[in-house]
């Protein structure tokens, strides 16, 4: 590391005025500062460590889209023609009967709508029915023997 840097991880008053200065306008940068005075000598270690971790997981990723792509998930050929060919013939086999069933799922699926539909319809019909239907009113039967509703003179208490 170059050592006659002005703002170095150390403590110059370069970067002491930094710190300073990054406090009073938003502590954050103080904060930030003073962490790279205290641990900067120790930065290029840590970004040594940080690309080897993310150098890892990408050659994770890198390994698996190499297994997807030998296992069908990609256009890669193994080099035996034989193989492939019969390989490439029962994955549209397979296409073939994956859209078969898709058509018969999509099929059944409309068959039990238009059960659901019939089914709905029916009790609507029942209900509209049963709402309809003409109720006859209801009459009385005084105590002089005559229907309706204020037949007989005195039937009401409040009458008298």
């Amino acid at each position: 590391m170059n050592t006659t840097a002005l703002i170095r991880p150390a403590w110059t008053p370069a970067t002491i005025a930094l710190m300073v200065i990054g406090f009073m306008v938003f502590w954050p940068l103080g904060l930030a500062m003073l962490v790279y005075i205290i641990w900067g000598d120790r930065l290029e270690g840590f970004k040594r460590d940080v690309n080897r971790a993310t150098d890892g997981i990408f050659a994770g990723c890198r390994r698996g889209s190499d297994k997807a792509a030998r296992w069908g998930h990609g256009s890669s050929r193994t080099g035996n023609v034989a193989f492939d060919d019969w390989r490439e013939k029962e994955l549209e086999r397979l296409a073939e009967e994956r859209r078969k069933l898709d058509e018969m799922l999509s099929e059944f699926d409309e068959y039990a709508r238009e059960l659901r539909r019939a089914k709905d319809q029916e009790e609507f019909d029942r209900f509209m029915a049963q709402r309809n239907k003409p109720t006859a009113p209801t009459t009385t039967t005084g105590p002089t023997g005559a229907t309706g509703p204020n037949s007989g003179k005195g039937s009401n208490l409040l009458d008298d």
